[in-house]
């Protein structure tokens, strides 16, 4: 996974542009995290596929994004489901993760919680 500020120079226009469409899609203000898949675009001239790592306030998803240049824009799908191994929603619903902390504070002294780019 690449961090935001490793994202390849060329791919940033269209990352951003992507950005601003899922958060219009999915009436949203999520902020770009990490990418997924683009280790090996040299180009991106032509359709493209990555998956984007996104965060807003408490909940972080993965959200597969099929990416068509089209002149000095760029038109967007939702693509294909997450790899197993990523999942696409990677933070438990609102709620649940405090519900959960609270029955283990009456249980424990103290609980640590280690949160590394998106992934409880």
């Amino acid at each position: 996974m690449l961090a935001p500020e490793d994202i390849p120079e060329h791919l940033g226009p269209a990352t951003q542009a992507a950005l601003s469409w899922i958060n219009l899609q999915r009436a949203s203000n999520y902020s770009l995290t990490g990418m997924i898949g683009a280790d090996d675009l040299e180009r991106a001239d032509g359709p493209f596929e990555v998956g984007l790592v996104l965060c807003d306030g408490e909940i972080c998803a993965r959200e597969q994004i099929r990416i068509i240049p089209d002149g000095d824009s760029y038109q967007f799908k939702f693509g294909a489901e997450a790899e197993p191994d990523i999942p696409p929603l990677l933070d438990p619903p609102v709620g649940v993760r405090r519900e959960w902390l609270d029955k283990q504070l009456g249980k424990y002294e103290f609980v640590l919680l280690l949160y590394y780019r998106g992934l409880w």
